[in-house]
């Protein structure tokens, strides 16, 4: 691939629009070749989801199937360990070999976090990191930890045609369209018997109704 690869994780519990809506814009906005979802097996920065990492990886695929650009990773679901991101792009790298550009998209809540991630300055080697806004409220460095403000002025890009200059080792910001949709909301409706109907994609919501997923007991 000569482009740009997207690199997708997060819990996606369960998957939603507005986690399809951020691929989507990244791809357009930072001239990528595809992305790759890596749905989270173990999330060490929460409990434990309500369903298996099965049936959220299953969720993941119903949600990409109709786009060629996305593919599916099921590589953390599958491992019996925490899926800890520096360790999943590690595992990439042997896989895609050192000269391939690799853009892990993440959203600025996530980003402004990341200095509690395991061994996040080691993420700068092994691949660009795009992190998405709101139209009009871009990602600023007083709302960020002395350390990553520090890296994120240092490694910022003005032109999404600089992530190909390198490999890795960049910082892109990109505003993305706002959807109030959140996977939080999401389970509470559906525990609550309510409708989420237009919250995410149909096949994923009979995947939902289906196994009788996120409800009360």
């Amino acid at each position: 691939m000569s482009e740009p690869l997207g690199l997708f994780g997060g819990t996606f519990d369960p998957v939603h629009f507005g986690h399809l809506r951020l691929a989507e814009e990244a791809v357009a906005h930072l001239g990528l070749g595809g992305v790759r979802w890596i749905p989270a097996g173990q999330p060490p920065h929460r409990g434990v989801p309500q369903v298996t990492s099965a049936q959220r990886l299953a969720m993941v695929r119903l949600a990409t199937a109709g786009n060629p650009g996305f593919f599916v990773d099921p590589s953390e679901v599958e491992a019996a360990a925490p899926s800890y991101t520096v360790h999943t792009l590690e595992r990439l790298r042997r896989e895609l070999g050192p000269e391939q550009s690799l853009v892990l998209l993440v959203g600025a809540d996530a980003f402004a976090g990341l200095t509690t991630w395991h061994r996040w300055r080691d993420l700068f080697s092994l691949a660009h990191i795009a992190v998405s806004h709101r139209p009009g409220f871009p990602v600023e460095t007083a709302s960020l930890t002395h350390d990553l403000a520090t890296e994120f002025t240092d490694r910022r890009l003005a032109d999404a045609a600089g992530l190909n200059a390198a490999p890795a080792g960049r910082i892109i910001t990109f505003a993305m369209t706002q959807l109030a949709i959140s996977a939080t909301q999401i389970r509470k409706l559906l525990s609550n018997r309510l409708s989420a109907r237009y919250l995410l994609p149909d096949s994923v919501l009979d995947y939902i109704q289906t196994h009788s997923l996120y409800r009360n007991p």
